[in-house]
């Protein structure tokens, strides 16, 4: 770090402290050159993604986005607004690990039914039927048969569908 009274490349840290309700880390520092004390801030920097839309379109990153379709699959169901906040947060965290800032909604899309599929089965079948616009039952049954049911619950879906 730079001193800024003497533009020294080199200081030690006396101390460090979270601030800013742990959204960045505050640190005392000392210049080895000139003794001098000032403080630095250490933020995490979130470059923005830029989502590539089905039709070509190029949008920002917006998180609320996918907490609402999220937050409409699970409606009624057992999942909580915390375990709703963690998915989306862990989806937001592995977008901002790949490298590319550039990012399509499908792959937004396969995230977020990754995570349901383990969360809540009808909140995956929920979001799947809208993210990849089922047309009929057949799509239903189609991304139903990718749980692997067994051969009773086979029975139970093909009941169902019949009545």
């Amino acid at each position: 770090m730079i001193c800024p009274f003497c533009q020294h490349s080199n200081s030690r840290v006396l101390e460090s402290r979270s601030a800013e309700e742990s959204a960045s880390i505050r640190r005392r520092r000392e210049c080895l050159k000139c003794v001098r004390r000032f403080t630095t801030y250490e933020r995490i920097e979130f470059v923005p993604l830029t989502v590539i839309k089905r039709s070509g379109r190029r949008d920002p990153f917006d998180r609320s986005k996918v907490l609402r379709g999220v937050t409409i699959a699970v409606e009624k169901s057992t999942v909580t607004a915390n375990q709703v906040e963690i998915l989306v947060d862990d989806v937001e965290a592995e977008l901002q690990q790949k490298a590319g800032r550039e990012v399509t909604s499908t792959e937004i899309g396969e995230m977020v039914l990754k995570r349901l599929k383990v969360l809540n089965e009808v909140a995956y079948v929920r979001f799947a039927s809208v993210y990849r616009k089922f047309t009929g039952i057949a799509d239903f049954v189609e991304e139903l048969q990718q749980f692997n049911p067994t051969e009773l619950d086979r029975r139970k879906l093909e009941e169902l569908l019949r009545s």
